[in-house]
């Protein structure tokens, strides 16, 4: 007798399948389970932040998705940061081995325990360190630059901060605590990094993003990176739900950012149902909590046993 999968049966499995083949691209591992997310479930404490945090709410939810690429567009105003990744970075090489890294970090210090979330950062710190150089300023000079320096930490802080807080509030639930419990935990994930002073409430946020205006600019190599970010060398059926991510991040984007990045203006009542369907239907398929989540709620539940 043959065996048919009936259409149910078909359904599951290919959203199985689309499951699997987003973690490998967000992880960097063939399995979508590298072993810094099994090492989750591993640990003696509930972390620095732990289940019921307004860092939990917001990392834990599919937003960050729209959240990191606004972050990305964001690094692209700032001229240091831009020729720091531009001459420290494999991103034209391996745009998805750059973004498990990323995520790597933004994971561990989020449902690690305290010790992972450490170790995470000082790996972190390590790899600042080597990042040096100069960039052109606007007179021509060649101005140095290190990842280390307080102001440019300061400036990828708030960016993602800022990034991940905008898109939540536009498609995720309900922050405990609100939008300023989230940029009051977060701080500590600056400071772990070496930040000095971040923000500790959206007024905060608001004034220290303000500070580094006069400082960003768009030119050739912003123009080079947007173009990189908008059309990243993705698997054919990512790239239609990506391209509804970007519009989603740039649609969130303050219309200075945008004019200084040459983006277009996307109306709002446009990206906000499109990727509400859009992550609607991908928390369809991959469930309501990552691996990591769960892994980080196994913790803490055979501690609290214990």
């Amino acid at each position: 007798m043959l065996n048919v999968l009936s259409p149910d049966r078909f359904v599951d499995s290919a959203a199985e399948a689309i499951a699997r083949g987003f973690r490998r691209m967000v992880s960097g591992d063939p399995d979508g389970q590298p072993d810094w997310v099994a090492q989750l479930e591993q640990g003696s404490d509930p972390g620095y932040f732990g289940p019921g945090s307004a860092t939990w709410a917001v990392h834990g939810s599919l937003p960050t998705l729209v959240g990191g690429v606004r972050a990305l567009l964001m690094q692209a105003l700032h001229p240091a940061a831009l020729a720091g990744v531009a001459e420290h970075s494999r991103y034209e090489d391996d745009a998805l081995g750059r973004l498990s890294g990323t995520t790597q970090w933004l994971t561990v210090v989020t449902f690690g325990d305290t010790a992972q979330a450490d170790r995470e950062c000082a790996r972190v710190r390590g790899l600042h360190r080597k990042v040096k150089g100069t960039y052109p300023g606007t007179d021509g000079r060649e101005l140095p630059y290190s990842a280390s320096d307080s102001d440019l930490l300061r400036w990828v802080h708030v960016a993602f901060t800022d990034s991940f807080l905008a898109t939540h509030l536009v498609w995720g639930t309900p922050i405990p605590g609100g939008a300023d419990a989230y940029v009051r935990e977060w701080a500590k994930a600056g400071e772990l990094v070496g930040v000095e002073d971040p923000p500790r409430s959206v007024a905060e946020l608001r004034e220290q993003l303000r500070g580094f205006e006069p400082i960003l600019r768009g030119d050739a190599a912003s123009e080079r990176t947007v173009k990189f970010i908008r059309n990243p060398p993705l698997p054919l059926p990512a790239r239609p739900p990506y391209a509804v991510l970007f519009a989603g991040a740039v649609a969130t984007l303050p219309a200075d950012y945008r004019a200084i990045l040459r983006l277009p203006r996307v109306p709002m009542r446009i990206a906000r149902p499109a990727v509400a369907a859009m992550l609607g239907t991908m928390s369809a398929v991959l469930g309501r909590q990552s691996p990591s989540q769960r892994n980080a709620r196994r913790r803490i539940s055979t501690l609290n046993a214990a």
